[in-house]
């Protein structure tokens, strides 16, 4: 038995060793590779029965869907935010959501948590680890790994400056002289932050901005800070890692520094760590970047279990404020069905707005100004990128999804709240893992106020609901916040209880012209087809059911409506933004 167990254990080894060899090649170390995969295994705390997972195992079903929310979405007056989370999730949520992404819950400087100041502890303003594993104990909890850099305001820059003490060697640095005109940025600040420290001038690489400054992961003790971090928040309950920024994370100057070799096998790399640390564990890559780019995070199901389906916000937005499903369809027959082990990360709205880079190649620059242009007549905002030509490219459009779909091309009109409805029952039907952000559920709208108030584009979609009056509007059933809560909920119960909804299960597009978007799903054991129908238009539209090749002997059910279908010559009249979810089996 020891013999296995240390053949176990040696077999570990011999995978990190190599994956650091890969990600060192170019670096001279003062440590072995074997001896570094060794110190890896001992902060991992893994032993002989540390095991991973069989290969292409899925650890997630069609019952999986994660509400994304700031853990100070919600306040409530002397109370802790994270106590109201919970308690909204208890109230609320109950077993309709089994998951929750709470973004950065750490100490930060700026971005909304996102320019970390203490990677190890709670920000005393929401709470306490205590707060996380409550959460963590009733649904499972999903958190972000920002990787990429940290706060200027660290106590690990403040050693940079000093040149001593853990941290004086952990940031990227490079020269005005370097050959930088290729590297990508997702920012127009300038990338090189001028810092006067012990040693002298230096240049601190920022991707983001300059209070967010780039760790360098070319000092292997960097790599083993973040296997600590990882240790401590699978102690705390994490079990979805997600992957802040990942595709920035190895630099080189001359180099466009963004989704290298190195970065891939990083992720590789701290996959198999987390996974024989907990083999149910997920990691999740945001990588906002074009399409093509974005699916090659899945590797060989050996890196990213699931990637961000950044181009479906665009595409599907786009969809419906033109009522033509052309540039959806084409998308979507493109998509690569994700192979066990792997899936779709769905959704349609986050904390962040709406990107637009993941849309280059599949919108033409035409669709694009037209849809910034109506993002901003329905009072969003747009927030800029510095291309690698040097020109002002859009990045984002900065708007709450209930605003963005109050109208069409042509201005506001009756249907927002069916539109907004619509956009999520055809994200919740597709391929993939749904998250749903809390302003979503809650139908929230643009937020001025946070926005004058911050000067930040993204603040218009973060507000901050107080909880009791929150409570008052959901309990009156007329209110729009209830009615858009209500509608959410029984969509997701409808969805969690179909087995041809799994996140791996088959997935094939209809074609039925541009006014109406379809795709069937069947169950991986082939007993349940589900068959996803939208009128994209604010028109009534006419669905024969005969160009479905529905099977005769099988009857036949609309799963939202309940309507039965036992004529199959017969069409029907799809209202406007209606979908239906045509099935033969309920359960």
């Amino acid at each position: 038995m020891a013999e296995c167990t240390n053949s176990t254990l040696e077999v570990l080894t011999n995978k990190l060793t190599q994956q650091l060899a890969v990600i060192y090649a170019d670096v001279e170390l003062d440590i072995s590779y074997q001896s570094l995969a060794l110190n890896l295994i001992q902060i991992m705390r893994l032993s002989e029965q540390s095991k991973p997972p069989a290969p292409y195992s899925n650890h997630w079903s069609e019952q999986d869907v994660v509400m994304i929310t700031y853990g100070d979405s919600l306040l409530k007056e002397n109370e802790k935010p994270l106590v109201t989370l919970q308690h909204f999730a208890d109230h609320y949520l109950q077993d309709h959501i089994n998951s929750i992404h709470i973004l950065p819950f750490f100490p930060y400087s700026s971005d909304d948590g996102f320019s970390v100041i203490d990677y190890s502890s709670v920000n005393e303003a929401l709470g306490d680890w205590g707060d996380i594993t409550a959460i963590a104990n009733k649904k499972r909890l999903m958190s972000d790994l920002v990787i990429n850099h940290c706060s200027s305001r660290s106590l690990w820059f403040d050693n940079f400056v000093k040149g001593e003490g853990q941290g004086h060697d952990y940031f990227f640095t490079a020269s005005p002289h370097d050959e930088l005109s290729q590297v990508v940025r997702p920012r127009t600040s300038q990338l090189l932050r001028k810092t006067e420290t012990a040693r002298g001038e230096q240049y601190v690489w920022c991707t983001f901005s300059h209070d967010q400054v780039d760790l360098d992961f070319r000092n292997p003790e960097v790599l083993s800070q973040f296997v600590k971090v990882i240790r401590l928040y699978l102690d705390n309950g994490v079990r979805i890692f997600r992957m802040d920024a990942v595709a920035f994370l190895w630099k080189i100057a001359g180099t466009p520094s963004i989704n290298l070799p190195q970065t891939h096998e990083v992720v590789r790399l701290l996959r198999t760590l987390i996974e024989h640390a907990q083999p149910d564990a997920v990691i999740i890559t945001e990588t906002n970047i074009p399409n093509t780019q974005n699916l090659t995070y899945f590797g060989n199901a050996n890196e990213a279990h699931c990637i961000y389906n950044f181009s479906l916000p665009p595409l599907l937005i786009n969809t419906l404020i033109t009522g033509n499903c052309l540039y959806l369809k084409r998308w979507l027959m493109s998509m690569p069905p994700a192979q066990d082990g792997t899936t779709y990360f769905n959704f349609i709205a986050s904390h962040d707005g709406i990107g637009l880079r993941p849309a280059e190649g599949l919108l033409s620059d035409q669709e694009i100004s037209l849809l910034i242009n109506t993002m901003k007549n329905f009072g969003g905002a747009i927030s800029w990128r510095t291309s690698e030509s040097g020109e002002q490219k859009a990045y984002e459009m900065n708007i709450s999804l209930f605003d963005a779909l109050q109208g069409t091309v042509n201005g506001p009109d009756k249907w927002g709240m069916q539109r907004f409805i619509c956009a999520h029952s055809i994200m919740l039907g597709l391929e993939g893992i749904p998250g749903i952000y809390i302003h979503s559920l809650l139908g929230t709208r643009n937020d001025y106020e946070k926005l004058k108030n911050t000067h930040h584009n993204r603040a218009i979609n973060r507000h901050r609901w107080d909880y009791e009056a929150l409570e008052q509007q959901l309990a009156d059933e007329t209110n729009p916040h209830a009615n858009v809560l209500k509608q959410m909920l029984t969509l997701i119960d409808i969805r969690t209880a179909q087995k041809a909804f799994h996140p791996n299960a088959t997935q094939f597009t209809l074609h039925l012209g541009l006014n109406l978007f379809g795709f069937w799903r069947q169950s991986q054991d082939r007993r349940q087809s589900i068959f996803c129908i939208t009128n994209v238009t604010d028109q009534s539209q006419e669905l024969p059911i005969s160009e479905l090749n529905l099977i005769i002997t099988e009857h036949w059910v609309d799963l939202i409506s309940e309507q039965s279908f036992d004529d199959l010559t017969q069409a029907i009249e799809l209202a406007p933004y209606q979908t239906v979810w045509i099935s033969n089996r309920g359960d």
